[in-house]
């Protein structure tokens, strides 16, 4: 079964934490991993630049990942973030947990 994850850099640990929460209470993550502080080294308006990090790996299902996508940009507070998004094969039990856990609540 495939799910989708979804990779962003925040700049802080309040950051990381207030992203996954929100996504995870919209439901359009199953699960967010804080992959830990990174150092970073890119381009930037005309210059090198560098700063640590943070990575989150968002679970999503195939069909929450553009909304995810959509999410992570509006809240997320750089011009330009990182956002990387592939789809992967996830064993049958785990898959299913993500899609559940990502279907859109039905309100009556």
């Amino acid at each position: 079964m495939n799910v989708s994850l979804v990779l962003t850099t925040v700049p802080d640990v309040a950051t990381a934490q207030k992203l996954a929460q929100d996504a995870l209470s919209a439901r359009l993550a199953a699960c967010v991993t804080q992959l830990g502080s990174v150092h970073s080294t890119y381009h930037w308006q005309g210059k090198i630049e560098s700063a640590d990090e943070f990575q989150l790996l968002f679970k999503t299902s195939v069909a929450r990942a553009f909304e995810l996508e959509q999410f992570i940009q509006a809240q997320h507070p750089y011009q330009t973030p990182e956002i990387l998004s592939w789809q992967v094969t996830a064993s049958a039990a785990y898959g299913q947990w993500v899609n559940t856990e990502t279907r859109r609540p039905i309100h009556v």
